[in-house]
């Protein structure tokens, strides 16, 4: 079997997370790159991959259910009076070629690729880490989303196709399995922030806090679950979102890693360190 292809981030001395870029996985989990394990600086994983429950969850990755009939979610597809189906239509996301890479930052080019190989989008992603303290530190990830077809692209999730609340796909983190405690700007607990846009999101797990910032004017909603799963979604299309020809989808968001619970200067240097 080829070797998999990994690259380490590191921040204030140590190897804080793995790329993934070049995964060798089963067609069915849509493969794609990913970040596991992430870890704080004390060394605690936060990210959970290829649980029993939901093999397609991969760490933290970028995965949308469906881009132009193509699944680049993993697992099955929602079809609208059919429920959840097993469909032969998994993409993959292919590494392109590095713009940079480096010990804190990686900036890459990717392509999109349906069942058959043909490319429907191109993505610029670019991932860095920033110490915020010494018990914190920020996972920054920007992308954009152009056709590479020169025709729309069409975003979709079970939600958009009348799943009620299954909002998920976009920059989506899978946590490790335990007791977690869930807030937002727009209140504590899984009522107050799931389908809500807010600018901020916070999960806190056994010894450690994940708080995600994303854009300060228009944020997306969040999917959020911590019942059968702990997992967080920044969800692109709670709606069916197209990307009209020689448009572009362009995202910002940043994790602060932190043990325990973040300090108030962590989280005024994670505001900055965002921007």
């Amino acid at each position: 079997m080829p070797t998999v292809q990994a690259h380490d981030l590191s921040c204030a001395g140590r190897v804080v997370a793995r790329y993934v870029w070049d995964p060798h996985l089963p067609a069915t989990v849509s493969p794609r790159p990913y970040l596991h394990p992430v870890t704080t600086l004390g060394g605690l994983t936060v990210t959970g991959f290829m649980p029993a429950d939901h093999l397609h969850h991969l760490g933290a990755s970028i995965a949308v259910p469906v881009l132009n009939e193509a699944n680049f979610w993993g697992g099955r597809t929602y079809v609208a009076g059919h429920g959840s189906v097993h469909l032969d239509n998994h993409g993959r996301q292919r590494h392109a070629r590095w713009l940079h890479r480096s010990g804190d930052r990686l900036h890459q080019e990717l392509d999109w690729l349906d069942r058959d190989g043909h490319a429907l989008a191109h993505e610029s992603r670019g991932l860095s880490a920033h110490h915020l303290d010494g018990t914190a530190w920020l996972l920054r990830v920007d992308f954009t989303l152009t056709s590479a077809t020169g025709g729309t692209l069409t975003l979709d999730s079970p939600a958009a196709r009348g799943r009620t609340g299954a909002g998920y796909g976009g920059f989506f983190w899978r946590a490790p399995d335990g007791d977690h405690r869930i807030s937002a700007e727009t209140g504590t607990g899984i009522d107050a922030v799931h389908g809500r846009a807010a600018r901020w999101l916070s999960v806190e797990g056994g010894g450690w806090t994940l708080v995600f910032l994303t854009d300060t004017i228009s944020p997306d909603p969040w999917f959020v679950r911590c019942d059968d799963y702990a997992g967080v979604c920044s969800a692109l299309a709670w709606e069916r979102l197209v990307v009209p020809a020689g448009g572009a989808l362009t995202r910002r968001l940043s994790v602060l890693v932190a043990d325990g619970t973040p300090t108030d200067e962590a989280l005024t240097a994670a505001e900055e360190a965002h921007r």
